[in-house]
């Protein structure tokens, strides 16, 4: 256990690193933050590392085996009302738990954390249902998602102009660190019970169909409430002079994130319960390594979230408002690419991803191109997203033919890499979009004098849809690969029979006409 905890922390140094040697350069040329704030970057990324790790090696022995479990358990019992009143309730309550939501829903003004948090909720819990039945019934995803997401658009046109990011938002930070492993292990579960040759591809899909559900409950939502603009107070950077002044702020954080990742882990822990009390899925032993693998979850996560949001978050809003108000703010693009880059790395339910997938495709897509992928599609997002901060676009210039393309590509290429492409989504924009990214985005655009709902409110959910494109532009090229290869192996095959046809012809036999002249001219018998 030790010696996997080890590579579980290398794995996060690893990721974490890249962030922040960038942090630090830019600290010391384009954006001198204050010593302080750089200070509590430095504590907070020691603490993402170790958390990171952690809570990696606690998903693995405990969220993941806790999924699968209660998925194929119940889809077992081939009780309808049952199935759809237990996925109800399970996506609810992950929702609830979910940090990420926490977090956006502490920054969204005018709408009620409580009141944003129970609507996500209840949208994450119904579609959890739907992901279930398609998975069961074979339905196709593209399909769904093409229906889906044009209702999405549709309902979109008749909310506030203002609501509109902050809705799409809420479908990315949904899907983070304890969703994700849990509603995969769902996904698994499930599939596992058909075990036909699809089942397995099948098993994706459910992270893209519950990131859905939030948008379109938001945008009801936002048909009621609607937001004029954002708390003039916003993120205050604490005022940090001391080694005892940093100590200080993380000594307060500590508690309050104890506090948010118990009572998130405590309802999947009452529900894990009374599951094992009625079906005894797991037997003894299991159950200890269960308890010790929540044991990994709930502390990992903890040094996590008080490491994103005490170190993380003041820096990010720091050097966004430095760029974004010097004379060269256009380096707000490059630079938010880079950090974009390099920042999916340090997500911790990336990782899990990224492994369910090498395992499932038998290493076809390795993990190291799906990283690179990803990189590549949170760049592009951050980029764009920087773009519109400087120039003001609207959002719906960049979502709809984004999400026009990925649900174009959903048509072409193999069914799995759709699955993967649009679970990578909702992967992909987790706690350190919601802590660095977007108080990053929110200080530059308040720096530039934009209007931060409909400015920097988005790039959750452009983190959310560019690797939907990335990913499956993969699969598109390793589709074309393999129709390569399997045409230069038809071609092959077909040359080695046409060597084979032409050398028995050499050898075969002459006819008997041929074989009596032969004979003549041997013996010198002429006519």
């Amino acid at each position: 256990m030790n010696q996997i905890l080890k590579e579980k922390i290398r794995e996060a140094l690893t990721s974490v690193l890249p962030i922040t040697l960038i942090v630090i350069v830019l600290s010391t040329t384009v954006t001198p933050i204050p010593i302080g704030t750089m200070m509590l970057f430095l504590e907070g990324a020691a603490l993402l590392i170790v958390g990171m790790g952690i809570f990696s090696l606690g998903a693995d022995i405990a969220m993941m085996p806790m999924g699968e479990g209660i998925a194929s358990s119940m889809t077992k019992t081939k009780k309808i009302p049952l199935i759809v009143l237990v996925f109800l309730v399970m996506g609810i309550i992950i929702t609830i738990a979910e940090p990420d939501l926490q977090v956006l829903a502490r920054q969204t003004p005018s709408i009620p954390a409580f009141t944003l948090i129970i609507t996500v909720a209840i949208g994450v819990g119904f579609f959890l249902v739907v992901a279930a039945f398609r998975t069961l019934f074979r339905i196709t995803l593209s399909k769904l998602l093409f229906i889906f997401y044009i209702g999405v658009f549709i309902l979109a046109a008749f909310v506030p102009r203002d609501f509109i990011p902050v809705a799409f938002d809420s479908g990315g930070v949904t899907t983070g660190p304890i969703t994700v492993p849990f509603i995969m292990a769902m996904g698994l579960g499930i599939a596992s019970l058909r075990g036909d040759h699809g089942s397995q591809e099948d098993s994706f899909g459910m992270v893209a169909l519950c990131s859905i559900g939030p948008i379109l409950a938001v945008l009801l939502l936002g048909m009621i409430y609607h937001p004029s603009g954002i708390d003039e107070h916003g993120f205050i950077i604490p005022r940090v002079l001391t080694m005892q002044d940093v100590s200080a702020q993380f000594a307060y954080g500590l508690p309050e994130y104890l506090k948010e990742v118990v009572l998130a882990v405590l309802p999947i822990v009452v529900v894990f319960a009374i599951f094992q009390a009625v079906y005894k899925h797991f037997s003894q032993r299991s159950l200890i390594r269960v308890a010790i693998g929540l044991g990994y979850t709930t502390i990992g996560l903890i040094l996590f979230l008080t490491g994103a949001n005490v170190g993380f978050m003041p820096a990010g809003q720091a050097i966004g408002a430095m760029l974004g108000g010097s004379g060269y703010n256009w380096l707000l693009i490059p630079i938010g690419m880079l950090i974009g880059y390099f920042i999916v790395a340090a997500e911790p339910a990336v990782h899990v991803l990224n492994k369910q997938v090498e395992e499932i495709s038998a290493g076809a897509i390795p993990q190291k191109y799906m990283q690179i992928s990803l990189s590549v599609g949170v760049a592009l997002s951050v980029g764009l997203s920087m773009l519109r901060v400087l120039t003001g676009i609207s959002i719906f210039w960049m979502l709809v033919p984004g999400y026009a393309i990925a649900l174009t590509l959903s048509f072409f290429v193999p069914k799995i890499f759709t699955g993967v492409a649009f679970d990578s989504g909702g992967v992909a924009s987790g706690p350190m979009t919601a802590t660095f990214l977007l108080p990053f985005t929110m200080g530059a655009c308040d720096a530039v004098g934009g209007n931060v709902m409909t400015q920097a409110f988005g790039i959750v959910a452009m983190v959310a849809m560019t690797p939907l494109i990335t990913i499956q532009m993969l699969g598109l090229i390793y589709m074309l690969k393999e129709k390569a290869a399997a045409k230069a192996e038809a071609q092959a095959i077909a040359k080695a029979k046409a060597a084979v046809a032409l050398a028995l012809e050499r050898e075969a036999p002459a006819s008997a006409e041929d074989e009596f002249i032969l004979f003549e001219e041997e013996d010198g018998v002429d006519d």
